[in-house]
């Protein structure tokens, strides 16, 4: 039996546990970090906003090369107007301008409070043709104390030149009126440009408050 095997057997309980004397400082307790441990998908966090009364929530750094696929989350923000849709662009100019075509589509289900409604639809008035208009990611968000729209937003290679700007959204929406409301957009900029910023806004008023999150997805 050689010298290692010796000294682990040695540090072995008869329930098979590994005791602390088996853990010294020339083996796991030496390594300070696990750069290469984790693979490709691990969400790494670039940024975080928190909005206050905010008219926009843009992000004008950490879109770049780095990452293939960027993914936005978007916790409990709420409007200062009733009933106004969430919704997002892209910028190729470092946000001077958001203003990229989008080609688009959105559907959207639904359920009240009372039970009494329910509904599952493509909405054709929140789909884009080959618009530089923003986006609606969420409908008629309600801006009461306990209102509020949180969810997600991917955006796909954003730093290429060769590629349109694949994105994809889910939110959840609680509507002025007493609704669960999910809907999920879908399209793409339609730039071979590097997108290197996004905006966020409501259709109309401020965004009262809610926390913005940017994280890269880490190759594989």
């Amino acid at each position: 039996m050689g010298s290692i095997t010796r000294s682990l057997a040695n540090n072995i309980t008869t329930s098979g546990v590994i005791l602390p004397a088996g853990i010294t400082n020339s083996s796991v307790s030496a390594v300070t970090s696990f750069a290469n441990a984790s693979g490709g998908g691990t969400l790494v966090l670039l940024s975080t906003q928190t909005a206050s009364a905010s008219a926009t929530i843009s992000f004008t750094t950490g879109l770049d090369s780095t990452y293939d696929e960027y993914i936005f989350k978007f916790i409990n923000v709420r409007p200062a107007t009733d009933s106004v849709n969430f919704e997002f662009n892209m910028s190729t100019d470092s946000g001077s301008n958001y203003n990229v075509t989008k080609t688009t589509t959105y559907f959207t289900s639904l359920h009240a409070e009372d039970d009494n409604e329910t509904g599952l639809a493509y909405k054709t008035t929140l789909d884009l043709a080959q618009s530089t208009a923003f986006q609606p990611l969420a409908d008629r968000v309600g801006n009461g104390a306990d209102e509020s729209v949180s969810g997600s937003l991917t955006l796909f290679n954003p730093s290429s030149t060769v590629y349109v700007k694949h994105f994809l959204s889910d939110t959840n929406a609680y509507l002025f009126a007493n609704y669960s409301d999910n809907d999920r957009s879908a399209g793409y900029g339609n730039t071979t440009s590097a997108v290197n910023a996004i905006r966020f806004k409501f259709a109309s008023g401020n965004i009262a408050d809610g926390v913005f999150k940017l994280y890269g997805v880490k190759k594989s």
